[in-house]
């Protein structure tokens, strides 16, 4: 293949994976899943019952390769079985895969309110009509924008794995990026924005996460809003970077055309993980100059003073 069209190619794939790291992370945001999740569970347990909807089964790493994989194979089941186009087999496995996920999803959170009937946590039926369906607008981008980058990858690239193993990997690639990445400006800003900026969760204050907007009662679509306006975009960046120069690599130094492009590869990987590394050491830095080093939570003489 010309080395024109393989940039080109994976300039599409990196646009793709971009979208699908800013949907996930609003996708999970709506939803409170990962690694948040655990204090939005155990709020009613401390006695905050709350209107945000809560619906991780498991973490984002296997609930989005569940959806990818899904897409995937109803994708390539009607690209070999029916002869469909892959454009409309992509579109039609990714609605699959969303309203797979829409399933568990009411499922899960129904299940988790009603298990907390002890501690007063009402099952919100508006609630669950109304972020339900954003919940699959999300999963179906994400799904989609991943079997772009499968099918890419495996039709163009000539990638040697499968469309559903390609889908299976990425999905749990999106998902860990979303955990690690987005839930830090979702989880420890949003949740806990009556608590002082750096001082860490003090365990007294677990499940005490905040329960009113700017207008009226906390839900998903807050948390939405909020996490679009940073949390999302950088986990976009994050997975749009990851696949592009991941598949970047092997596209400028091809180890199959010899041991020392092979190594030639290696050689880059590393380079580009030191300059991140320094990047992200640099950054910290400036956010600690900034914004002063960080604080424990005020002792009781300073909170009366």
């Amino acid at each position: 293949m010309e080395p024109l069209i393989s940039m080109g190619v994976l300039a599409l794939i990196g646009v793709a994976a971009t979208i699908a790291g800013a949907s996930e992370d609003l996708e999970s945001d709506v939803g409170s899943q990962s690694n948040p999740n655990s204090q939005v569970q155990l709020a009613p347990q401390m006695m905050f019952p709350h209107r945000i909807y809560n619906k991780a089964v498991s973490g984002e790493p296997p609930s989005n390769a569940l959806m990818s994989a899904v897409g995937a194979t109803g994708a390539v089941v009607l690209m070999d079985e029916f002869s469909l186009s892959p454009l409309f087999a992509l579109v039609f496995g990714a609605l699959i895969a969303a309203m797979v996920h829409g399933t568990f999803a009411v499922t899960s959170t129904m299940g988790r309110a009603a298990s907390q009937r002890r501690f007063k946590q009402p099952v919100y039926l508006d609630m669950i009509r109304s972020h339900t369906p954003v919940i699959m607008g999300y999963a179906f981008i994400t799904t989609f924008c991943i079997l772009v980058v499968s099918f890419l990858m495996d039709s163009v690239l000539s990638h040697p794995f499968p469309l559903p193993l390609l889908a299976f990997i990425w999905g749990i690639t999106v998902g860990a990026i979303g955990s690690s990445t987005g839930d830090v400006h979702y989880g420890a800003e949003r949740e806990f924005q009556q608590f002082e900026f750096g001082s860490g969760l003090n365990a007294s204050n677990s499940g005490n996460i905040v329960r009113f907007a700017e207008s009226g009662l906390r839900n998903g679509y807050d948390n939405s809003w909020f996490c679009a306006k940073f949390g999302g975009p950088v986990t976009g960046i994050a997975f749009g970077m990851t696949v592009f120069l991941g598949n970047w690599i092997t596209t400028v130094f091809d180890p199959a055309r010899g041991v020392a492009e092979g190594w030639l590869s290696v050689v880059a990987g590393v380079i580009i993980v030191l300059i991140l590394i320094f990047w992200n050491r640099k950054i910290e830095v400036a956010a600690r100059n900034a914004f002063g080093p960080y604080k424990q939570d005020k002792t009781e003489e300073e909170a009366a003073a």
